[in-house]
């Protein structure tokens, strides 16, 4: 269940916002006048999101190059570049 407080709770609990977003690990909405209008999380929330969203767009452009009929690379073909590049072949 989403954590929603009024954006005097920042300025007036700021630890206590903190804490909630360390503890939950959830971000707090916060609210001006009854209207949602902030997010607030910890950095670390933030860092999994934003790689999430990375992987997806990743994957998207995955997607649209087998759509397209693009054929990739094999795992065996990706293994042996990687041993090349490790042994500095």
């Amino acid at each position: 269940m989403p954590v929603i407080k009024s954006i005097s709770s920042l300025r007036n609990r700021t630890r206590d916002i903190a804490s909630l977003c360390h503890e939950q690990d959830e971000p707090v909405y916060l609210t001006t006048n009854g209207e949602g209008d902030l997010v607030v999380m910890s950095i670390e929330h933030y860092e999994r999101l934003k790689a999430r969203v990375e992987l997806f767009e990743k994957l998207a452009v995955a997607q649209a190059h087998a759509a397209a009929g693009s054929k990739g690379f094999t795992h065996a073909q990706v293994m042996k570049k990687l041993r090349q590049r490790v042994h500095g072949e």
